[in-house]
């Protein structure tokens, strides 16, 4: 197809893209400029049209697939709300203090050391012990809190999902 064919049929075709786009639910305004750049991409890749009785088709399809593009993007795109959310930082609390409740006293008093950030050699000297015993009692404290904290989950989970986590 060369330039002043492609320049007729833009003449000829550009008023029925549009009413095509209108037809579709596109707003006048947005299907004239829809309808414009789907004869620039058509243009910019005239030579991908094998036959060009289905120019305007092709062109048809190409603005359709434009104003679908642009509407898919357009409903991700959320305003964003000038609504100030105070964080709920009452349920970690909670949880935590609950998790600790779990743990028998020597755990929960190793298990407070390392959340006020004391060392494992500070530990050591707190609780008389070494430090390589020091590490093995929290790892056994962190492993029974892990499983008191999955036992207490399953807990509050409904009915027929404790019946599913039981069969895994």
């Amino acid at each position: 197809m060369t330039r002043s064919d492609y320049g007729r049929a833009y003449e000829q075709g550009f008023q029925p893209t549009v009413r095509f786009l209108v037809c579709k639910g596109v707003p006048k305004d947005s299907a004239e400029e829809i309808a414009q750049a789907a004869w620039t991409r058509g243009w910019e890749r005239i030579d991908q049209l094998r036959e060009k009785e289905v120019l305007r088709t092709w062109i048809n399809t190409i603005a359709l697939n434009m104003y679908r593009r642009n509407t898919h993007i357009d409903s991700r795109k959320a305003p964003l709300l000038d609504q100030f959310v105070k964080p709920n930082l009452g349920v970690a609390s909670l949880e935590l203090t609950r998790l600790l409740d779990s743990c028998c006293p020597s755990d929960r008093l190793l298990l407070l050391y390392q959340l006020h950030g004391l060392t494992t050699s500070e530990m050591a000297r707190r609780v008389g012990a070494t430090e390589a015993a020091v590490r093995i009692r929290l790892m056994r404290a962190r492993r029974s809190a892990r499983s008191a904290s999955q036992s207490q989950a399953i807990q509050r989970t409904p009915a027929k999902r404790q019946a599913q986590l039981a069969t895994v």
